[in-house]
């Protein structure tokens, strides 16, 4: 895990020794990545390593969380229609959806750290992490999923429980799916179209 000494550190420090890392695992992976390299890199020494952090897969867990929140935060939140209309309901996903992968196609580093995740060993630092954005993201689904039930947009036939493990399965293989793709090969706008219609005919309201 994460030590308490890493946040008392000088807020330049610390984005020196997260820049060196993301650089480091971008570049090689998980497997492959030097931790020699990332501490001559941010110019500290081995033993300030783990004055910091337990271990490698710690760090990489890190890094992945701290720059895929700076993202999200770039992008902004979803803006949940308020209106009784369920297309603005849908539209409104499928763009936000598009703004999200336009992101992340824009950040060729953070889309390297996430394929790095996919195929790192699942660690109690790995899998810490991946639960912490899970319930980071069940919990923004689960408004969203509630606002569509509000203007008649989403089903409301099953438990909510049921309609967010929906959306996490289809969301990761999607993103999976997503993050192994060439871009210049991807036409992305119709791609989330055509995966936003993929959740749509699984969530709306039977007819």
């Amino acid at each position: 895990m994460v030590r308490p000494r890493f946040a008392r550190l000088d807020p330049a420090q610390q984005q020196a020794i997260v820049s060196a890392a993301v650089e480091e695992f971008a570049a090689h992976g998980f497997h492959d990545a030097s931790l020699n390299r990332l501490i001559e890199a941010a110019g500290i020494s081995k033993g300030s390593m783990y004055y910091y952090f337990d271990g490698k897969d710690d760090l990489y867990a890190y890094v992945t969380r701290v720059e895929l929140e700076r993202m999200f935060a770039h992008v902004g939140p979803f803006a949940i229609p308020t209106g009784n209309d369920p297309e603005s309901f849908w539209s409104t996903l499928e763009s936000y959806y598009l703004r999200l992968t336009s992101a992340l196609r824009a950040e060729p580093q953070l889309a390297a750290l996430l394929r790095g995740l996919i195929n790192a060993p699942r660690t109690p630092a790995m899998q810490q992490d991946q639960q912490e954005l899970d319930n980071a993201m069940a919990s923004w689904v689960e408004r969203a999923l509630r606002a569509g039930q509000r203007i008649g947009a989403v089903r409301t036939d099953l438990p909510s429980s049921l309609l967010i493990a929906i959306v996490a399965g289809m969301g990761q293989a999607m993103d999976t799916w997503l993050l192994t793709q060439p871009n210049e090969t991807t036409d992305l706008p119709s791609l989330i179209e055509a995966l936003t219609g993929i959740i749509r005919q699984a969530l709306q309201s039977p007819t």
